[in-house]
């Protein structure tokens, strides 16, 4: 027999990907430099060189070393990498014993949601969100809440937060930088939401003896790419916090699947936390980050991105897009645009783009209507190219 849940997500595929493959086959018909795909979010970045050099002293060592297997959380001696850069960079105190190498976000986020879950729990998202939460939320027997981010500024509202709590929410994610419109939590925005979780929590406790509070995930694999805009460090502001990161998009490996869980290990609660985590790993068959990959962070674990080139990329397609009367959130992180659809209905505006070969995502797949995303990672001669494409469309809808 099949199992009909996963079958059905199989049939049903991710939009994105659906966007990208398409886009391949239309490359492959009419030529690459023909056709704008802004669906991925591949970095067309190269990876520094110290990527490079660091597989190169890799695999200069015992087979064993490169090739086999780590003990299930991680090398000790990359974690302990992983949590003296973050100390140097927030001021904190962690060790080893606070972070689980993952094989990438997915199961970062993934083995965070079966850590802090049990079935029917309740885990909130801020809508716009990366629709594979979604996925992840319900494969952990969770229920989705989608919560609107304030529709002009894009922050969390914190109000909406609170009034979408109950006594079955395990917890909430965010995600800033964010995927999909670029906004930055401000600290002031974070804080007003921690505060709504610590309400919940009191009131929670006072009425139910609820032994468990609120865990905040947050996403981070847009961290290092900002554009000025303070990124700040989420556990410093609510205890029970997990970051779940990824160093596809820092150091623009999104291939290779490696990245990290971080649960401060601050109370008997954080400990359960992490062995939790641990347990969803194994449940999962996500024990074991890719060998090489472990030490080439451990490496290049403060290595910066090239964050110049997506600012150029920024600024070529907003000045661009602004002069032909498009409108759009000012991208402070990540390299996605939020451009609001010249229709109401996001799909029919993507299907009326694909005429000029323009290849953005509608925001339906994201939880909210009236928006598409257009991924500026890609190489900037793409984005030149596409402008005329842009320039049709805004005239087809007579702009």
């Amino acid at each position: 027999m099949i199992n009909d849940t996963m079958y059905a997500r199989g049939a049903e595929s991710s939009v994105i990907r659906e966007i990208f493959t398409y886009a391949n086959e239309r490359k492959a018909q009419i030529g690459a430099e023909n056709v704008f795909d802004f669906s991925l979010g591949n970095p067309s970045v190269p990876a520094p060189d110290e990527v490079r050099q660091s597989i190169e002293r890799s695999l200069k060592l015992p087979p064993e070393q490169v090739h086999g297997y780590t003990p299930a959380p991680g090398a000790p001696e990359v974690r302990t990498a992983v949590a003296e850069s973050l100390n140097r960079r927030f001021g904190t105190n962690y060790t080893m014993a606070d972070v689980f190498m993952t094989v990438g976000a997915a199961a970062s986020v993934s083995c965070t949601l079966g850590a802090v879950t049990c079935p029917g729990d309740e885990v909130i998202v801020i809508a716009p969100y990366f629709p594979e939460y979604r996925v992840w939320i319900e494969t952990a027997g969770a229920v989705c809440i989608e919560v609107l981010a304030d529709q002009e500024t894009f922050q969390v509202d914190p109000e909406a937060v609170a009034a979408a709590i109950t006594d079955r929410t395990a917890a909430v994610i965010i995600d800033s930088p964010n995927n999909p419109t670029g906004a930055v939590y401000t600290r002031e925005n974070l804080e007003k939401l921690v505060d709504a979780l610590e309400r919940a929590n009191t009131e929670r406790e006072a009425r139910l003896g609820h032994p468990q509070p609120i865990v905040l995930i947050s996403d981070e694999p847009y961290r290092e790419i900002t554009y000025g805009a303070e990124v700040p460090w989420v556990p410093s502001l609510y205890e029970h916090t997990v970051v779940c990161y990824s160093y596809s998009k820092s150091l623009s490996l999104p291939g290779e699947r490696v990245g990290w869980v971080l649960v401060p290990q601050v109370s008997e609660g954080a400990r359960r936390v992490m062995t939790a985590v641990a347990g969803t790993a194994r449940s999962l068959g996500f024990v074991c980050a890719p060998s090489l990959f472990q030490r080439v962070v451990m490496d290049c674990v403060d290595v910066p991105s090239d964050v110049a080139a997506y600012a150029r990329n920024r600024d070529l397609l907003t000045q661009a897009l602004s002069q032909m009367g498009y409108t759009y959130v000012e991208p402070g992180g990540a390299f996605y645009l939020w451009v609001r659809a010249l229709e109401p209905d996001a799909e029919a505006f993507c299907e009326r783009a694909r005429a000029y070969e323009l290849l953005p995502v509608p925001s339906n797949s994201f939880g909210v209507e009236g928006w598409v995303r257009v991924g500026y990672c890609v190489a900037p001669e793409v984005i030149e190219r596409s402008l005329p494409a842009w320039k049709r469309l805004a005239e087809d809808y007579g702009l």
